[in-house]
């Protein structure tokens, strides 16, 4: 599914007058709400606009790597990202796709029944209220209870215009009810460039096992939980049975690749091409040119399972506790090759590995193998593409690989309070996939191996397991982990999974240093007289060494910047609920003013 943007434009205030001065017309050039709900191709065009909004691709808060480094995967030279500590003075939810869309539908319904045929308008129903559920998932992710509305709303309306918050469950029965409809009624083919099913199957497999386990850990609600991951667990199914879909391609090739077109890895992806000025700058984090502040922590890379399917602190396999670079890529899941650069480098300030997930394996052969004066033009164009905000590789917005984790882990939920048991076929048919994808020919030369299956009746065994959690469901969570890493999911899972503890770096020591080098003899030239005090390393056993100018020969374990800060204190502070987001007291105070009351988001102050 290839993404474009064909946006039907009308007029914001949607209504005018029936004045017949001649400055009062309706435009002739620019659709207004009296000529727009004409035809299909119209409401097409209309409905185009939310691909952008809801499937951004590389850009904007979609961007990965550079968007998403508040959580236990990153460490970043200097101070750590914080969590909101305060309430606002102001901001608050929009409304404006809400309204837009609830537009879309009261028009649908009383304007274009002998436009549409039975069939499309139930798709166009099932479209505009497939987004507004989108929209209020995410609001409510944010903020819980919000105003919940499934009509146009008059501007001189001030009951509905400041009504209260509406609570969260209800708010969430709406959005299940209107992603049933959508499930049943949205086309399964709508052409190349528009929503279909299996989008909208995909999508609800994500944001229903958000709410499903939100259910679960955050409000202890069972039957909710049940109702929402049952939802997960069917829409993701509804995608694996139509076998449109599988793993084909290797990891690290589904987001550096030119071209997505015709991958079966891919349910949605979005196409950027320079000669049409659609370009981003997400491979320029990791070009090996550019230097960055962000790479993992030790908690992540040490989180990696190894490609006999154990953990290092389990295994019998040997050297798997030599956590030198080229040792990992040979011993760990295939991903972390694909992830990482083969060895320590400077360029990564925080971690010293650096991050080239993003960054296609070609254009790292030029630079590293191809002297700059046997450089082709075609070669010096490909390095040139990969810098700044010229990017051509294509994003995936939604891949298979998740729709089979979603699966497995609603599957996994639902045993917990009372669905059938997890087999080893459900296991053999998501995660067993996954770990069956491709190697590319470059990691098969750096000694990559496929991870064995993982066997539902001997799971890893994992000191570093959090005993509230079961192993499955652990091992599901370290699935999503390599998977997903340095992606945008990772805080929205441990919120989802209440479990922002993972992230208190003053408990967790290993949030605070990232890649094990060997300075000595990796990096020489951080022996020196300007990182006395500065540098330092933690060994497997959590000591710490910092460089005196004497002890170089100790300089050997995860590197550890002295420059760098921990996160403020964000639990089990008065006042501050790190889980949502306050709402700003301006926002309290209009609708006082208008004689209303707008009560703040559970857990922060009210003043």
């Amino acid at each position: 599914m290839k993404v474009t943007y064909k946006i039907l434009l009308i007029t914001a205030a949607l209504s005018f007058s029936s004045c017949e001065k001649f400055l009062d017309r309706a435009p002739l050039t620019v659709e207004n709400d009296d000529t727009a709900w004409s035809s299909e191709e119209k409401l097409r065009l209309y409905a185009n606009k939310y691909m952008a909004s809801y499937f951004g691709g590389y850009s904007g808060d979609a961007a990965p790597l550079v968007n998403a480094t508040n959580n236990d995967d990153v460490v970043v030279q200097g101070k750590q990202a914080n969590f909101v500590r305060a309430v606002p003075v102001s901001g608050i939810w929009g409304m404006s796709n809400i309204r837009s869309l609830n537009i879309m539908v009261s028009r649908i319904e009383s304007r274009m029944s002998t436009v549409l045929s039975t069939e499309a308008k139930n798709h166009w129903l099932a479209v505009a209220r497939f987004y507004r559920a989108v929209e209020y998932a995410n609001l409510a992710r944010s903020y819980a209870d919000v105003p919940y509305y499934d009509s146009e709303v008059s501007d001189t309306d001030l009951d509905q215009l400041y009504k209260p918050r509406t609570p969260r469950n209800e708010v969430m029965d709406h959005v299940y009810e209107d992603w049933q409809f959508a499930l049943n009624n949205v086309r399964l083919n709508d052409g190349d460039q528009t929503l279909n099913r299996y989008i909208v199957a995909a999508m609800v497999s994500r944001l229903a096992l958000y709410e499903g386990t939100w259910q679960k850990y955050y409000y202890n609600n069972t039957e909710q939980a049940k109702k929402f991951l049952e939802l997960s667990r069917d829409a993701a199914q509804m995608v694996v049975n139509s076998k449109k879909f599988d793993i084909v391609m290797d990891y690290k090739s589904q987001f550096t690749s030119k071209s997505l077109v015709g991958s079966k890895d891919m349910i949605l992806y979005r196409v950027y091409d320079g000669a049409v000025g659609v370009t981003h700058s997400v491979s320029s984090y990791g070009n090996l040119q550019e230097s960055t502040l962000n790479g993992p922590t030790t908690d992540l890379i040490k989180s990696y399972i190894l490609n006999d399917g154990t953990t290092w602190e389990s295994t019998s396999m040997t050297g798997a506790n030599d956590f030198d670079i080229e040792n990992l890529i040979k011993t760990r899941d295939s991903r972390f090759e694909a992830t990482f650069y083969t060895k320590p480098d400077a360029l990564n300030k925080g971690s010293l590995y650096y991050v080239t997930k993003f960054f296609p394996r070609e254009v790292e052969k030029i630079l590293k193998e191809i002297p700059e004066k046997d450089r082709t033009d075609e070669q010096k164009t490909l390095i040139e593409v990969n810098k700044g905000a010229k990017n051509e590789t294509d994003a995936p917005v939604f891949r298979y690989a998740e729709v089979l984790l979603n699966l497995i882990e609603a599957k996994a939920e639902l045993v917990t309070i009372g669905g059938n048991g997890v087999t080893q076929m459900d296991v053999d048919a998501t995660i067993n996939v996954i770990r069956k994808r491709p190697l590319h020919a470059d990691a098969v030369a750096r000694g990559v191996k496929q991870t064995a299956p993982m066997s539902i009746g001997n799971l890893p065994v994992d000191p570093s397991r959090d005993p509230s959690v079961s192993a499955l469901l652990w091992e599901i969570r370290r699935e999503r982990r390599m998977e997903f890493v340095f992606e945008t999911s990772r805080l929205i899972d441990l919120r989802r999974w209440s479990k922002l503890e993972y992230m208190d770096d003053k408990v967790n020591k290993d949030l605070m240093s990232g890649g094990w080098v060997n300075f000595p003899t990796q990096m020489t030239s951080y022996i020196s007289a300007g990182q006395i005090g500065k540098l330092s390393v933690v060994d497997l056993n959590g000591n710490e060494v910092v460089y005196s100018g004497s002890n170089a020969a100790l300089m050997k374990g995860f590197y550890k910047n002295q420059d760098s800060e921990g996160r403020l204190p964000f639990l089990n502070i008065p006042n501050v609920n790190p889980y949502l987001t306050p709402i700003g007291f301006n926002q309290m105070d209009q609708y006082k003013t208008k004689g209303y009351e707008l009560k703040q988001t559970q857990g922060w102050p009210e003043y």
